[in-house]
């Protein structure tokens, strides 16, 4: 891997998009979103903007990789992807599989772990990844996604190390977070030409190329069909997991901190998933902690008519409670987060087309009042110590 990070490190000055590359990025967007290229609604814009930028990357590697000692493969995405390769949504899958719009995602029992922009194979065999951003606002959470990715692509392609590309059309390096990532070892960040300035050399009349680029057929791989080093059973991982949590609160003598996360496959679970609670549970957790929706305080009676379903969980490694709520006349859950009066508020919906989704529509009730309290409480503990 040494060799291709110093091939990305001798030929920065020269990764930089054609005019071709810049239009031929458009045939990766759907047509709604190309006419948002233009769009006077900035956040439609932006969005359009960003999911455009990340195929120009791909056009960009997609014209270099030909001509490069050093990458083995790149992984074909967007339009390059066949439709028999994007694999709906389903329990039990893990691995790497492509998104309906041909984005590269590692899947655990279903649930979308980790999207990449780009996967390498180099000529040794190593994977390496790169990220594409657009927008110092993407970066909030960059850092932890980052390290996540880093340590899921390590394990299961067996790698000590994983070299990162930070791809950006601004300098990252003006940003507390960008100094950091590029401080970690090893990272290369490639800076481009601004938005703006890449989008002046298209018209909005036409942003859709004539013809579908022809790529070199030897070098250019499916990801899914990149050979995994180690198994990957992402519900056992889960499992183990929750197991320790509930073992230290059920204990007649549970005190201190909750279990860190492991070391080994422990550290490539994301959330913990206690479980359904019964309605003697979701009546506890009302007593002690409000649930605000849009504002607006939801009761316990008024939470047993709306919603079918509650389900407990924690995100890691830091333990933060969440309850899912199941809307009754409609396929999603509402994600309810911990605010800092220690209520239960509401954050986002979590729709049915998501793998997430389906993993929580299989769990069903099994904690009752006294269990979910004493795990509130070993929560808050934790947070605390």
């Amino acid at each position: 891997m040494p060799g291709f990070t110093s091939w990305l490190k001798k030929n920065l000055s020269s990764f930089e998009p054609d005019e071709d590359m810049v239009l031929n990025a458009t045939r990766h967007l759907g047509k709604v979103e190309r006419s948002r290229l233009f769009s006077p609604e900035i956040d439609k814009m932006r969005t359009a903007e960003g999911r455009w930028y990340e195929s120009i990357i791909y056009e960009m590697f997609l014209a270099m990789t030909p001509e490069s000692d050093q990458i083995r493969h790149l992984a074909l995405k967007g339009d390059d992807v066949p439709h028999r390769s994007r694999q709906r949504i389903r329990l039990g899958q893990n691995g790497l599989f492509y998104s309906r719009s041909g984005d590269i995602t590692v899947r655990g029992n279903g649930q979308d772990l980790a999207e990449f922009d780009l996967l390498f194979v180099d000529t040794s065999g190593q994977v390496a990844f790169a990220e594409v951003v657009t927008s110092a606002s993407d970066m909030k959470e960059f850092e932890q996604e980052i390290a996540y990715k880093r340590r899921l692509l390590s394990y299961l392609f067996d790698q000590e190390t994983v070299p990162f590309l930070l791809v950006s059309s601004f300098d990252v390096t003006n940003y507390v977070v960008g100094r950091r990532l590029l401080s970690t070892k090893p990272t290369i960040n490639i800076q481009t030409s601004p938005c703006e300035e890449l989008k002046s050399h298209i018209r909005p009349e036409k942003t859709k190329p004539e013809k579908r680029r022809q790529h070199n057929q030897g070098k250019m791989v499916l990801a899914n069909e990149i050979p995994l080093k180690n198994r990957f059973l992402y519900e056992q991982y889960h499992e183990e997991e929750r197991s320790k949590v509930m073992a230290r609160v059920m204990s007649p003598s549970a005190d201190g901190p909750l279990p860190a996360q492991g070391a080994g496959t422990g550290q490539l679970v994301k959330k913990i998933l206690y479980g359904g609670l019964y309605p003697s549970a979701i009546r506890t957790i009302c007593r002690k902690h409000d649930f605000l929706v849009r504002g607006e305080q939801i009761e316990y009676p008024d939470l047993m008519a709306r919603y079918s379903k509650a389900v407990l969980a924690t995100d890691l490694p830091g333990y933060e409670p969440i309850v899912y709520l199941r809307q009754r006349k409609k396929q999603e859950y509402l994600k309810m987060v911990r605010n800092g009066d220690g209520n239960f508020k509401f954050e986002r919906y979590t729709p049915p087309k998501v793998g997430f989704f389906l993993w929580l529509e299989s769990l069903t009730p099994i904690l009752g009042g006294r269990v979910t309290l004493s795990l509130l409480e070993a929560f808050s503990s934790n947070g605390k110590k």
